[in-house]
């Protein structure tokens, strides 16, 4: 996922493609687990998206903070 893609999302959009990938983490530790698991570079890249939706969040509500 993109910067600018997530930068033009709203906060709302961003809330909700926070908990999809939070339901991905959880089946994915859970094939882990499991040894079902294929694609285990996914675990990483879904950690990372999640991260860097949290974190353009969070400069949002900065930026709309600092406008206050």
């Amino acid at each position: 996922m993109k910067a600018a893609d997530i930068r033009a999302m709203t906060s709302d959009q961003i809330d909700d493609e926070v908990l999809k990938l939070k339901k991905e983490q959880f089946n994915l530790r859970f094939q882990r687990a499991t040894g079902q698991l294929e694609n285990t570079s996914r675990v990483r890249a879904v950690r990372r998206d999640i991260a860097q939706l949290k974190t353009i969040a969070a400069q949002k509500r900065a930026a709309a903070k600092a406008k206050e």
